[in-house]
């Protein structure tokens, strides 16, 4: 059976999202397997999750009845609820992009993108992001997420999808680079790559 994506639907769902984001928290992982594999910064909770699925459920990579990977979507009013996410929400409105205030734009907020250690280089992160913006079609011009310059699988497997560095910042000693995909200025499928994986987009400020 192939690798589908689709909506979350049910909380054994965002269950499964709670343990592999567990696998690869950067607290977990050695420094050997971070730098290699790349890693997740944000931690979240099972009630949490369920208050970003009410304003619109997060995408999952499913083979058969194993969670493959995932990708979060965050609205701005339940990122307000979160100081990390805050802190970046803060950070992008701050932000311009080509001449516009980005406060003033219709973005979207990618929570966080793991891919199981199994599945990587296989192309999942293109299946994901691809699912992740048909699902927003019309209701959004961006999609933007942070991203520790340490992470260096995780910016490889962005680049790759479109997205760009749009602003670097320091937070608590570490660069990170608020990265964007412009929706206004493409058309048409993300070309699936192999070996573009990688895991801890965006890394949310740790």
């Amino acid at each position: 059976m192939p690798i589908s994506t689709q909506l979350v639907r049910r909380d054994s769902e965002l269950e499964g999202i709670l343990q592999l984001q567990r696998q690869n928290l950067r607290q977990y992982l050695t420094e050997a397997e971070a730098a290699d594999q790349g890693f997740l910064t944000a931690e979240y909770s099972l009630e949490y999750l369920h208050q970003m699925h009410l304003l619109h459920p997060s995408i999952i990579a499913v083979d058969g009845g194993h969670l493959a990977g995932y990708a979060l979507v965050i609205e701005r009013s339940v990122g307000s609820g979160h100081p990390l996410l805050a802190d970046l929400i803060a950070e992008v409105d701050r932000l311009q992009y080509r001449g516009r205030p980005l406060r003033s734009s219709a973005y979207v907020v990618v929570g966080q993108l793991c891919v199981d250690r199994n599945y990587r280089g296989m192309g999942m992160v293109p299946q994901l992001y691809q699912r992740f913006r048909e699902s927003l079609q019309g209701q959004y011009e961006y999609a933007v997420t942070d991203i520790s310059r340490a992470n260096r699988r995780s910016l490889k497997a962005h680049f790759n999808v479109g997205f760009q560095v749009i602003h670097t910042f320091l937070y608590e000693g570490s660069e990170w680079d608020i990265v964007l995909w412009d929706w206004t200025a493409e058309e048409g499928s993300i070309e699936e790559s192999p070996n573009t994986d990688g895991t801890g987009s965006p890394d949310i400020v740790p």
